[in-house]
């Protein structure tokens, strides 16, 4: 006999527990599924833990920048196992944390792998759930990379879990991941080498910017190594062989620690999608406007599953309120994505929001550009940040804000006010004439407008 319920969830991260925490406190009857410790990528594997890394490492740095400035005595070095044991104490509380909120709010809680073996049912573990309704928020893994030798590969997870850092570290892709864990490990004492098969890293953000983050990670040793396509991970004693290919040669790299940083998908193949009549292609759901499977109407999906929006914790926040309010009121929500800002935790770091230029003059929008190296501004030489700027479009005709890039000192901060500016169709003039405070980061918006 199978249990019945109004919504099945299948995931535990911040979209999961979103949709789940509406609807059960609107009355219905909610179970979520996960054959991970539950709590998400965000909390456990991703965002938090890794900020937690990313936070020792600035500490480091901005020592090491102030040296001669009014820094002195003995030269800084991150404990690794320190650091780690540090990272845990935000980690390991969630699963049991999150297993708690689930029952006081009344949500039933399955460990295990979810399958459909219906439109509506879903087996864990043996047990059978029939909902009216399900949803999809299982969030992304690797992607597979078809490359001899890649169950050699480690993950991100994997590094946030190690006790001791090794010496010799590859990661094979040059998004997010390489860059952020490129900028930790080699401040740890890692030597790091990133293997990118295309002519550039960070493809989603402003080359210019790019170039300069690039200039940056060269002084501190990160050897980038740009259309090098990876061959084959051979294992050789204690370490790895990654064997490579330029455009007019063959070689190798020896390493310790051979990291996937090539991208991930949503996780839907162990979901057995085709049981429960929901097309895909290309890893991708078929949805709706609504973020409903266009085969199945009683399946939603929401964050990376849904691969809607920008794969970003905030967006699978957004989708699963956008899905709850369907659900619960009927459809009438779709998700807004503008003015969303995404990201780069390097140091120091790189944020964007809007357009690229590229995008605007392919729309063939008549705009301003505002480019700047700003490593001279107070802001950043207070702290002796030599890589910091920034590039802004502007709209001719109704002083719109197209798109903000940045980089430096507070980037991360800043690029939130940009962000709001662009959602709610703040003009360059409205946003120029704040009076923020000074001396801050903020105060040098003004000046970038």
């Amino acid at each position: 006999m199978a249990r019945q319920y109004d919504l099945v969830v299948i995931g535990t991260g911040t979209a999961a527990k979103v949709a789940a925490s509406r609807c059960r406190a609107a009355g219905w009857r909610v179970a979520a599924i996960d054959h991970l410790p539950f709590g998400g990528t965000c909390a456990l594997r991703g965002c938090d833990p890794k900020k937690v890394l990313v936070g020792v490492a600035e500490t480091l740095d901005q020592d090491r920048r102030m040296r001669r400035k009014g820094i002195a005595g003995g030269e800084p070095a991150i404990d690794w196992r320190a650091l780690m044991a540090f990272k845990r104490s935000f980690t390991e509380p969630v699963p049991s944390k999150r297993k708690e909120d689930f029952a006081k709010n009344g949500i039933d809680a399955f460990e295990g792998r979810a399958r459909f073996r219906g439109p509506r049912t879903i087996e864990v573990n043996g047990d059978l759930l029939e909902a009216r309704f399900i949803l999809i928020a299982a969030g992304a893994v690797p992607m597979r990379l078809g490359i001899p030798g890649e169950e050699h590969l480690a993950t991100s997870t994997d590094v946030l879990e190690l006790d001791e850092l090794p010496k010799r570290i590859v990661l094979v892709g040059g998004g997010y991941i390489a860059a952020e864990l490129s900028h930790i490990t080699v401040r740890a004492g890692a030597r790091v080498t990133i293997l990118e098969q295309t002519d550039r890293i960070l493809p989603q953000f402003d080359q210019d910017l790019v170039g300069w983050l690039i200039e940056k990670s060269a002084k501190l040793g990160i050897d980038l190594r740009l259309k090098t396509r990876v061959e084959a991970i051979e294992r050789t004693g204690n370490g790895f062989r990654v064997a490579v290919a330029s455009a007019d040669s063959t070689s190798s790299v020896e390493a310790d620690l051979v990291v996937h940083a090539a991208g991930r998908v949503p996780d839907l193949d162990p979901l057995d999608l085709a049981a429960g009549g929901i097309e895909h292609d290309k890893r991708r759901l078929r949805l709706n406007e609504f973020l409903q499977s266009t085969s199945n109407p009683a399946v939603y999906a929401a964050g990376d599953a849904a691969a809607s929006g920008p794969p970003l914790t905030p967006v699978a926040t957004h989708d699963a309120k956008v899905v709850a309010a369907n659900l619960l009121k009927g459809k009438s929500e779709r998700p807004n994505y503008t003015g969303v800002p995404s990201i780069v935790f390097t140091i120091p770091p790189l944020a964007r929001v809007g357009m690229l230029e590229q995008d605007a003059r392919e729309q063939k929008l008549r705009f301003r550009v505002r480019c700047e190296k700003t490593s001279g501004w107070y802001t950043s030489r207070r702290i002796g940040e030599d890589c910091a700027g920034f590039k802004v479009l502007v709209e001719e005709e109704t002083e719109r804000i197209l798109g903000a890039h940045l980089i430096g000192p507070h980037a991360d901060e800043l690029i939130n006010i940009f962000g709001m500016a662009i959602r709610t169709g703040l003009s360059a003039d409205q946003v120029s004439s704040a009076i923020f405070g000074y001396p801050t980061a903020a105060s040098d918006i003004g000046n970038m407008l």
